[in-house]
């Protein structure tokens, strides 16, 4: 039995890296029996062979870090891609993979794709509000290929997974950071007005400066993780430095009195639409409790 990385599954197998080795594996019965996901990409797991480079996959060990959309595991940090336009930036969308990195203990970073596209200003003002927030970014064009390389050095030496709505270049983004791996990248539907699919599994690709990057299909609608209420707050980092000032331990920011963070929305010091997507995401947080 040998330890490797699950780096891609489909059509019924899973297929495993040991060093340079590729490893077509099936799934042990009992796995294929377990509710949920038994066995994602990045999953470290034990194989034992059964002929040739074929093996079973008979163990899967425990995850440091798990995300369910994309469904990867053992992932360092998340890069978050938007592009300038074509499609619109989407900023609720946004803030729910967000929340979805924070609930996982995924470093999140923020990538404003397709610059060549700006007009003027070198960033938008949503990419500075998220800066100002603390997370990390970057604005990248492979058209003149500017910010290549300080994605390239985010990358290096981490698992990383690339996530975003279709369309905003995320394959065209891992083709230029290494030049080789020619994944396929589509066009924006202009019937549709968003991008169109063209990476249809996740698979975790070995980078040349060290590390993984996890490509992975894009998304227009994305559920919120199973929390508790309480949670949610968490995950918005710039509540942090007034919610120990609510007068309510356990305040959710809403309809409670004395509340810090609603004092700082209206002082301007949390943005509005960070804070109204907050209450749409407690809504739904709520609705879940409910259902349960």
């Amino acid at each position: 039995m040998f330890e490797g990385v699950l780096i891609r599954a489909y059509g019924g197998f899973y297929y495993v890296q040991k060093g340079a080795e590729i490893w077509q594996c099936t799934l042990r019965g009992k796995f294929r029996l377990a509710k949920g996901a038994a066995a994602l990409v990045g999953d470290r797991v034990r194989v034992t062979p059964v002929r040739g480079n074929t093996g079973r996959i008979d163990e899967v060990l425990p995850r440091k870090t798990e995300l369910f959309r994309p469904p990867v595991a053992n992932i360092d940090q998340a890069v978050i891609v938007f592009a300038v336009q074509d499609p619109e930036p989407n900023l609720a969308l946004l803030d729910r993979f967000l929340v979805l990195a924070e609930h996982a203990g995924v470093a999140p970073v923020v990538c404003l794709n397709k610059a060549d596209l700006l007009s003027g200003r070198r960033d938008h003002e949503w990419l500075r509000l998220y800066r100002k927030i603390g997370y990390p970014t970057v604005i990248t064009s492979t058209q003149n290929n500017e910010g290549i390389d300080d994605l390239r050095q985010l990358l290096a030496g981490k698992t990383s997974v690339l996530a975003g709505p279709s369309g905003v270049g995320k394959s065209s983004l891992l083709n230029a950071v290494q030049p080789g791996l020619q994944l396929k990248t589509g066009e924006i539907s202009y019937k549709l007005r968003r991008g169109k699919h063209t990476t249809r599994h996740v698979e975790l690709l070995p980078l040349t400066n060290g590390g993984f990057v996890a490509d992975t299909p894009g998304f227009s609608s994305l559920d919120l993780p199973d929390m508790e209420r309480e949670e949610l707050g968490y995950c918005f980092p710039e509540f942090a430095a007034c919610a120990a000032e609510c007068k309510f331990k356990g305040c959710l920011h809403c309809h409670e009195p004395h509340c810090a963070v609603k004092t700082a929305v209206a002082q301007g010091l949390i943005n509005q639409t960070r804070y109204q997507h907050y209450l749409m995401f407690l809504e739904e947080v709520l609705q879940q409790e409910r259902r349960y």
